[in-house]
């Protein structure tokens, strides 16, 4: 009798987080922001609608005020000091380009060229450079980025921190980041000053300026278009989102998820056991895609069955960090 009353319980509050999370994703679909998807194949392919529930969670321990698409500067003075140094910040970044070091980032000889989170953005001519994320400083950063890194290093607020270079004419489709652990934060470092190279954060157009900095939450929709000869060079942080306490213990066991996408710059760098998996993969679709002239059917078969894998793997990860430990709770 026993077994059977906590086998109930189970499937009891295994039905509520089932309705829970279909409930969170249909919330993001129709009703967050003001963006809107132009069909649900659109919101499925861009907006990693598998992390709503998650996020939704965050989203309500969120601070008031910091609960929009666009954050005030003014509310986060801890960033004031990066901002005040933007000029040294921005000369190192300037050496990396100077060096290559974004367009070797883009060459598939590179240990940075495995990137699960960013993978899509290197077909538009977007690169990067990074120097922490989330518990794990490059090497190379350090190195190459002393001061930077330094600054970075001494802020607890920063999670993740890299350098980003989108070249004259290039665009970001519109997409929303799949984990709502921190927000981003851009600081113009050599930018085109105009207009015409800008990024809407929830159908609201902003542009960037040399020493000025963004702030938002990238779980709304952006997009990017530099509709400029000059290339934007930026760096790009992740903020911590201020939360009450429970937000930010769950917080805590939800950025172990981040810890399995750190992506290397050089050999030396430690590599995520997410991207060692995607590194891995990723060569055997690349060679898979001859089959698409020859035998369409296959060529699926394999795309859909390493997709699933991957996906798996998510959900496996997903399911030991959060589910988990919210069942024992309950």
């Amino acid at each position: 009798m026993l077994g059977f009353a906590v086998g109930n319980v189970l499937f009891i509050v295994m039905g509520i987080l089932l309705a829970g999370s279909l409930a969170a994703m249909v919330y993001v679909y129709a009703f967050r922001g003001d963006y809107r998807h132009p069909n649900v194949s659109h919101y499925l392919r861009k907006c990693w609608p598998i992390f709503a529930p998650l996020n939704c969670m965050l989203y309500m321990n969120t601070r008031k005020y910091a609960r929009k698409p666009v954050l005030n500067l003014n509310d986060f003075p801890e960033l004031k000091e990066i901002q005040e140094n933007w000029q040294d910040i921005r000369d190192e970044a300037l050496a990396l380009q100077a060096n290559q070091s974004f367009e070797q980032a883009k060459s598939k000889d590179s240990p940075a060229y495995y990137d699960v989170g960013f993978r899509t953005f290197f077909k538009y001519g977007w690169s990067k450079f990074y120097l922490k994320w989330y518990g794990y400083t490059h090497d190379s950063g350090k190195q190459r980025c002393p001061k930077t890194s330094a600054l970075v290093a001494k802020n607890k607020h920063i999670k993740g921190a890299m350098f980003t270079l989108l070249p004259p004419g290039s665009k970001l489709t519109p997409h929303s980041d799949p984990f709502a652990c921190s927000f981003r934060y851009h600081l113009g470092l050599a930018t085109p000053n105009s207009d015409d190279c800008w990024i809407s954060v929830d159908d609201k157009k902003l542009s960037w300026r040399d020493g000025e900095a963004i702030l938002f939450d990238e779980t709304y929709v952006h997009h990017v278009a530099n509709n400029t000869d000059q290339h934007r060079l930026i760096l790009m942080l992740d903020v911590a989102r201020p939360m009450n306490i429970f937000g930010r213990l769950f917080n805590a066991l939800y950025c172990q998820l981040m810890k399995f996408t750190i992506v290397p710059n050089e050999a030396q760098d430690k590599r995520g056991l997410g991207n060692a998996i995607f590194s891995s993969v990723s060569p055997l679709l690349a060679r898979s895609k001859a089959l698409k002239e020859t035998n369409v059917g296959m060529y699926r078969v394999l795309k859909y069955s390493v997709n699933t894998l991957l996906l798996a793997i998510t959900l496996t990860v997903l399911a030991l960090l959060v589910y988990v430990p919210l069942e024992l709770m309950f």
